[in-house]
């Protein structure tokens, strides 16, 4: 079964910005939804941004107008476009979606590390 893989993440100072991205391994498999969460060392997973397949979003107040989920479908993945960035928002940070192949399934990314220094 097709996995999903992160990319993009990485370390930036406060204020600045940062965009990672996820889509399966498998180009013929596509995406029907998509949520990005994120965990906090000693915190528990949050959801950070969701989108569904008609296009709906919906985002976490602690990133509200910070943060943009949009999908690119020339790439077949979703991006979670990140500005402003606080320490706040270090954690890693996972991708979570509803494909459909030969059927439907749901996966998991392998998560990425985003770090915000001060």
């Amino acid at each position: 079964q097709a996995q999903l893989v992160e990319s993009g993440g990485g370390e930036v100072q406060s204020g600045g910005s940062l965009r990672i991205s996820c889509g399966p391994s498998d180009r013929h498999v596509s995406i029907y939804g998509m949520e990005w969460f994120r965990q906090a060392p000693g915190k528990q997973r949050e959801s950070v941004a969701s989108l569904t397949t008609t296009g709906s979003t919906n985002y976490a107040d602690s990133v509200k107008g910070r943060f943009t989920i949009s999908r690119d479908y020339t790439r077949n993945t979703v991006n979670l476009q990140m500005n402003n960035l606080k320490s706040d928002d270090t954690a890693v940070y996972y991708c979570h979606a509803d494909l459909i192949g030969e059927s439907k399934f749901q996966a998991w990314g392998q998560g990425i590390q985003v770090t915000v220094s001060e």
